[in-house]
C-alpha cells in the first residue's frame, strides 16, 4: 500500500493540492490492486461523503491521474493511469468475472492495434473480456460435485 507522503507526492505531480481526503483516495485505490467503483470507495472510506470521493475522481481524472473503464457492470471503475495520459498508457486487457463482479487488469495482454478507416479518431479503446475468475470457477466446481 501507498504510505502518505508517496500519495501527497503523487498528487502534487499531477498539480492536485493533497488534502486529507485525496490522499485516502490515492491511497485506497493503491492498495486495491484492480479498478475500483464508487460504491467500492464508498466501503473503504467511510468517512469521507459520496460527494467527495465524486469530486476528488472528477479532478483526478482532469489531471490525468485516474482513468475511468466501463466494465459492463453499470458502474464505471477507477484505476491509476500509467503514463503521460490515457491514451499512451492504458491500452491493456481488462477482465471482469461475470460471478463476484470484480474487474481485474491483464496489464501483460496490450491490446492489439486498431487500423480503422480514413477518417476516424480513436479517443479510447476499452478490451473487456468476460467470464469467471480463477476463485469463482474453483467455486462452481465444487458447487457441481456436489450436486451428485
Amino acid at each position: 500500500m501507498m504510505n502518505e507522503k508517496a500519495s501527497e507526492e503523487l498528487l502534487q505531480q499531477h498539480g492536485i493540492r493533497p488534502t486529507a481526503n485525496r490522499i485516502m483516495i490515492v491511497r485506497a485505490l493503491a492498495g486495491a490492486g484492480q479498478p475500483l467503483s464508487m460504491i467500492d470507495l464508498e466501503n473503504k472510506l467511510l468517512t469521507i461523503d459520496k460527494s467527495g470521493i465524486y469530486r476528488s475522481l472528477v479532478l483526478f481524472r482532469q489531471k490525468g491521474l485516474v482513468y475511468a473503464l466501463e466494465d459492463g457492470s453499470g458502474e464505471m471503475k477507477y484505476e491509476f493511469c500509467r503514463g503521460k495520459n490515457e491514451e499512451e498508457s492504458d491500452r491493456h486487457v481488462h477482465f471482469f468475472c461475470e460471478q463476484c463482479r470484480q474487474t481485474y487488469c491483464m496489464e501483460e495482454i496490450a491490446i492489439p492495434e486498431v487500423n480503422l478507416r480514413e477518417g476516424f479518431l480513436v479517443h479510447s479503446i476499452n478490451y473487456m473480456v468476460k467470464g469467471l475468475c480463477p476463485q469463482c470457477v474453483k467455486k462452481r466446481a465444487k458447487c457441481l460435485k456436489g450436486s451428485y
